[in-house]
């Protein structure tokens, strides 16, 4: 009796949950609620690979459909039961001659096209813009090393919204883009080749969207490539696809495909951002002006592990407080920064200056008051070390 009392709260339950995933939408450019078949393709490699997918299961589908239908009648029709016996013949040439050239010709018809669409997707000659990704635990970097935007460099990262939503349960309502979206995108421009250079720092990452038909493993210490040609514009996602540590979730991959005019203008804009932060790594910096820039390198690469509050979570050890936080030996923590430890990755893609920026940021936020400045000629004595 009490289970039965009970099913009306299982009941309310059950609806609440159904009404909480009813919130969820299509994703253009990304998942769809339900989705079965392949990404909306946006490239022509894609088109050809949702045909190619296509045409291959029509053609095995038909193929076993045939075969067992061919055996099926033939075990029903010449049963024992209606008088059958079992014929006594050897081998025929005519039939063995059949059955090959069948097989053959049908392996043949379907190794074509896939052929043509494998040696395509290969191409990554004549490009319009080159860009290196390189996989970091756990986040991308993105480098243009040629065409319009030669010289750009920057991070992308998952937003850190998303990620206090994920470490709070993912309760309620959650955005279409939960754990998509990234505090900088990668940027092209629509109608281009876009050559994606691949290599990793640490681990083997992969970076692929499926909305372009793409996928290639970024691997420590070698260099892969793929290409894309966005036909629309847009927003289109992907993640990590290769298991690369506890943080493998959070990597997603944002691509915004923009119109020729607006590329240009996002280029511009980012050189001019570029240049407004380009740092002396020379300069001595003061207390109150390097703290408050590590506050903003902090809050961007950090607070998504050890939290705003530096109180850590789970194998993310707490900040405030910490013995080596607090150590006037300042070499310690930017050992760990600049080569991680444990759980901690390694922050070398960041500048001395940020690295130097967010050591004194922790040294003097919350309880740790300790007063000392990291220079950013601390951190480049100590690379390579």
């Amino acid at each position: 009796m009490k289970s039965l009392s009970k099913m009306p709260a299982v009941l309310a339950g059950a609806l609440a949950a159904g009404a909480a995933h009813a919130a969820v939408n299509d994703l253009p450019g990304g998942p769809a609620v339900r989705q079965l078949n392949l990404h909306a393709a946006a490239t022509r490699i894609a088109v050809e690979q949702a045909w190619l997918h296509w045409f291959m299961l029509i053609t095995c589908t038909v193929i076993f459909i045939l075969v067992f239908a061919v055996m099926f009648y033939s075990i029903w029709k010449h049963r024992k039961a209606v008088g059958h016996k079992a014929a006594n013949f050897h081998e025929s040439v005519t039939v063995e001659v059949i059955w090959t050239l069948i097989p053959f010709v049908i392996v043949i018809l379907m190794a074509l096209p896939a052929t043509k669409v494998l040696v395509a997707s290969k191409d990554t000659s004549n490009a319009d813009v080159t860009i290196k990704a390189t996989g970091y635990q756990w986040k991308w970097g993105y480098d243009y090393l040629n065409g319009e935007g030669s010289g750009l460099s920057f991070l992308s990262t998952l937003d850190s919204t998303h990620r206090e939503i994920s470490n709070a349960g993912a309760k309620g309502d959650v955005p279409d883009n939960y754990l998509l979206k990234v505090d900088n995108p990668l940027v092209v421009p629509v109608n281009k080749k876009v050559r994606i250079i691949t290599t990793a720092n640490d681990v083997i990452h992969a970076w692929g969207v499926p909305a372009f038909g793409i996928k290639q493993d970024a691997i420590p210490g070698f260099v892969r490539d793929t290409w894309f040609r966005s036909e629309k514009t847009g927003d289109f996602y992907g993640q990590c696809y290769e298991l690369c540590g506890k943080e493998h979730a959070y990597m997603p991959i944002h691509v915004k495909v923009v119109s020729a005019q607006e590329y240009t203008a996002w280029v511009n804009e980012q050189q001019k951002k570029m240049a407004a932060k380009m740092d002396d790594p020379g300069k001595v910096w003061t207390l109150t002006d390097i703290v408050a820039r590590g506050e903003q390198v902090y809050n961007k690469n950090c607070a998504v592990c050890h939290l705003p509050t530096g109180a850590g979570a789970g194998a993310n050890k707490p900040l405030a407080g910490s013995p080596i936080v607090t150590d006037t030996d300042k070499t310690k923590q930017i050992a760990i920064v600049l080569n991680g430890r444990n759980a901690m990755p390694a922050w070398k893609q960041l500048s001395d200056t940020e690295i130097a920026a967010v050591i004194s940021y922790t040294k003097n936020a919350w309880t740790n008051k300790t007063g000392q400045v990291v220079q950013p000629a601390d951190v480049l004595a100590q690379r390579g070390k």
